[in-house]
């Protein structure tokens, strides 16, 4: 396939994907937002993680929180759990890559806060054990995953909210997965100013 070809599909096919995720993931968008808005209005905190790509995108909601979106407005109390790469290789190397994150909600969660997961299998297994934890300490959840949701969608409850991209493609997921960061960003924005 010619390099033109590949650039028009990849353009089409997140044409496609948004529009489906629309229609589907909009009333999820909103309570997810809605949540997210109640917890920093009860001065609770916003965490997030994730690996790789989802890891950027944990790293950029929280940056567009606590410094600033579109809009000047007060900064929202949120950490990424997978940004302090001293914790994270320490907890690796003396425990297992696993605990990254559930180690770090057990030393600063608290039932006021949030946890949101990126995670476009849903599979991750440090994924997973931050929901465990979270769950342990009444902490809700936002899911920001795809594909059937993996593992870490069948440990929600109804105090949690899952977003799922309905896509296959890692790439369509993480495309789909910053709309709806800004578009909480954005919320959140014109919430506070």
């Amino acid at each position: 396939m010619h390099i033109s070809e590949i650039v028009k599909k990849n353009f089409h096919d997140n044409l496609e994907i948004n529009k489906i995720s629309l229609e589907k993931l909009l009333p999820q968008i909103e309570l997810a937002t809605t949540k997210i808005i109640n917890v920093t209005d009860s001065s609770g905190k916003i965490m997030s993680c994730g690996n790789g790509g989802s890891s950027g995108d944990a790293q950029h909601i929280v940056s567009e929180l606590v410094n600033r979106f579109e809009k000047e407005r007060k900064e929202v109390a949120a950490i990424s759990l997978n940004s302090d790469t001293a914790t994270i290789t320490s907890i690796a190397n003396d425990y297992d890559y696993k605990y990254i994150f559930s180690k770090q909600i057990n030393a600063i969660g608290k039932k006021e806060d949030l946890l949101i997961a990126f995670t476009t299998s849903g599979n991750s297994s440090n994924i997973c054990e931050a929901i465990d934890v979270a769950k342990k300490i009444s902490i809700p959840i936002i899911l920001i995953t795809g594909k059937d949701g993996g593992k870490a969608s069948t440990q929600l409850s109804s105090n949690d909210i899952e977003i799922r991209v309905p896509s296959d493609r890692t790439s369509r997921i993480q495309e789909v997965h910053l709309v709806i960061i800004h578009s909480i960003c954005e919320c959140i924005d014109q919430h506070l100013t």
